[in-house]
């Protein structure tokens, strides 16, 4: 049963997000953020992301925002070479591996930094293409298994230590990459959570038979993304605990005071498991359950989504030295930067399905996301700056962004 304590429930849920989201967007409109918004700047954004969208799908035909499409870089379509080894099995069963997979695909997923790559079939990836090809070509290998098979299992997990890691994503010190540590101990923060009698076989595949044992064959994506919050809310560094119970990608900002204890100073976002939410819908649907309301998920504040707003001046920095500082998560300047991403990438949504013609059911957010603001925060990146980095210099563990 996915019961919250309910002095905290309402940090877990889609409304919640947009709501504290949408106050610190309030708090900027009234000059009380490190940043000024500037409307006028609203529909050449819209135009540069409705021309990054034609140019990638001319057809409209955009998949979800998900870890998969990462899978099929460099005209290799790994998803179909998975497919194959997993024939033989039942659609409930070739879901749960795939969800195996990526799970541990996105936990991986944090920023690389700009210097990682990766070397697979002779040829280079890097950033997220790298950190899901690497993980992809890691999972293959049966790393993760104890039994030797293409799954993965807690128990297995907790052995990993960081020279494998290390060995599986090439990294040197020539070819390094951010959070190393930060990565191992959230495998490791993994095999404990699946060490539980919830998990049956200690696999995280088989959060889709407890989310089918609850909700049966058809479920919101909300119930996806709560069923993540609270199954796998503990794998994430301790950051806000209340009742002892973490909050994940939750942080203090201090909208009435500086009172940590107060919830309403509290903005969740909660990317990475809005993240592999979007990614663990496919194989759900593989499997043949129903998944309903995919448009209520929020928008991802990351810095692809963010830097896309900050390069193109629809926000702009009050102070032009915050961007020679190094900022770390929990600062106030990217609590407001991701909690303005989450806004504007609702304004976008909306901006873009009526120029386009479309529904918000046609096109959710989840594919604006990966036909369009994702792609164009890269595609603006690489004009404005020679290593394709984020705008604003991010202290990044390996867990957040």
């Amino acid at each position: 049963m996915i019961k919250f304590p309910e002095k905290i429930d309402f940090l877990f849920s889609p409304v919640t997000v947009r709501k504290k989201c949408h106050e610190v967007f309030e708090r900027c409109k009234n000059g009380k953020t490190h940043f000024t918004f500037h409307e006028d700047k609203i529909e050449s954004t819209v135009d540069f992301v409705v021309d990054t969208i034609k140019e990638n799908y001319p057809s409209l035909d955009i998949p979800f925002h998900s870890r998969w499409g990462h899978f099929k870089v460099g005209g290799i379509d790994r998803v179909e070479l998975l497919d194959k080894h997993l024939e033989s099995l039942d659609p409930l069963e070739r879901a749960r591996t795939k969800i195996d997979l990526v799970i541990i695909s996105v936990l991986l997923d944090a920023g690389a930094g700009m210097t990682w790559s990766y070397k697979s079939k002779d040829t280079e990836y890097k950033r997220s293409e790298g950190l899901a090809v690497a993980s992809f070509d890691w999972f293959m290998t049966k790393a993760f298994s104890k039994s030797g098979s293409l799954k993965v299992q807690g128990e297995k997990l907790l052995e990993i230590e960081e020279a494998d890691l290390v060995k599986a994503f090439q990294v040197t010190p020539e070819n390094p990459l951010v959070g190393v540590k930060g990565r191992v101990e959230l495998l490791h923060g993994l095999g404990k959570v699946l060490e539980s009698d919830e998990f049956k076989d200690s696999r995280p595949g088989n959060i889709l038979d407890l989310l089918m044992e609850e909700f049966g064959t058809s479920f919101e994506a909300k119930d996806i993304l709560r069923a993540v919050l609270f199954y796998f809310g503990e794998i994430w560094p301790s950051r806000a605990k209340i009742d002892g119970f973490s909050l994940g990608d939750t942080w203090h900002y201090p909208f009435e005071n500086s009172d940590k204890k107060n919830l309403n100073n509290f903005v969740p976002f909660h990317k990475l498991s809005g993240w592999l939410t979007y990614s663990l819908i496919e194989p759900i649907q593989e499997g043949g359950v129903i998944v309903n309301s995919i448009e209520e998920l929020t928008g991802l504040p990351e810095y692809r989504n963010g830097g896309l707003f900050l390069d193109l001046g629809l926000i702009q920095l009050r102070n032009d030295k915050d961007i020679e500082k190094s900022h770390s998560p929990d600062s106030e300047i990217i609590i407001e930067w991701r909690a303005l991403t989450v806004c504007l990438l609702d304004m976008m949504g909306e901006k873009i399905q009526e120029k386009l013609g479309m529904s918000s059911e046609e096109l959710p957010l989840c594919r604006v996301l990966e036909g369009g603001t994702w792609h164009a925060g890269r595609r603006i990146a690489k004009k404005l700056r020679e290593d394709m980095g984020a705008p604003l210099n991010i202290k990044s563990d390996g867990t957040v962004f």
